[in-house]
């Protein structure tokens, strides 16, 4: 269910805000695609996808690639190019998003504590005017990210490698909005078994 609190002024729709989902890669220092590794009950992808979900995205979009997996309340994406890196991932997930969604809000599968109130606070910055949003802790910008769909074939175009977002951010500064998020997650992201245990151990 569409957040109540994400209206127009005046009662009118809010614009369609897509959620993605990044989720394709092999977990190569982890030993295991991180899409599928178990967390405080449930899939890293259905974490994400919940994040995203209850923070008012619809759809959402899951790209997959090492893995194949089954995922409720999400559209799911394989990229056949996975092994290039995020870049790839990037491009077919915002080449798969509907017509109608006039932004996109970006996430990434390693992020457990990344939580829906981030989210809210990029579309909420979207609603006054932003048309890229980007997710700030301890003042260093981090994920999610939200753009808007007039920014799409830029920043696809930029994604390459192992790389997604991040270098149309870079090049365009004037465009950014921060938007603090310390109070509401961690973006603290799991790349090794040391690091799963430390998050699970929080």
């Amino acid at each position: 269910m569409r957040d109540p609190g994400l209206r127009e002024p005046g009662g009118s729709a809010e614009p369609v805000t897509a959620g993605l989902l990044l989720a394709a890669g092999a977990g190569s220092r982890l030993g295991t695609p991180k899409a599928l590794v178990e967390f405080r009950g449930e899939r890293l992808v259905d974490r994400g996808v919940r994040t995203l979900r209850e923070g008012g995205c619809h759809p959402v979009v899951v790209v997959l690639g090492a893995a194949a997996a089954q995922v409720r309340g999400a559209v799911t994406v394989r990229n056949p190019g996975w092994r290039t890196g995020m870049g790839s991932s990037l491009r077919a997930g915002l080449a798969a998003l509907p017509d109608d969604a006039e932004r996109v809000v970006i996430a990434l599968v390693d992020q457990p504590f990344v939580g829906p109130e981030a989210v809210r606070r990029l579309i909420r910055a979207a609603r006054q005017g932003a048309s890229v949003a980007v997710a700030v802790y301890g003042g260093a910008r981090r994920n999610p990210v939200l753009i808007a769909r007039e920014h799409f074939g830029r920043v696809a175009a930029m994604a390459t490698g192992d790389v997604g977002a991040r270098p149309f951010l870079r090049a365009h500064p004037e465009l950014v909005v921060p938007v603090a998020c310390d109070d509401v997650g961690d973006p603290a992201d799991i790349d090794t078994p040391a690091d799963l245990s430390a998050l699970r151990e929080r």
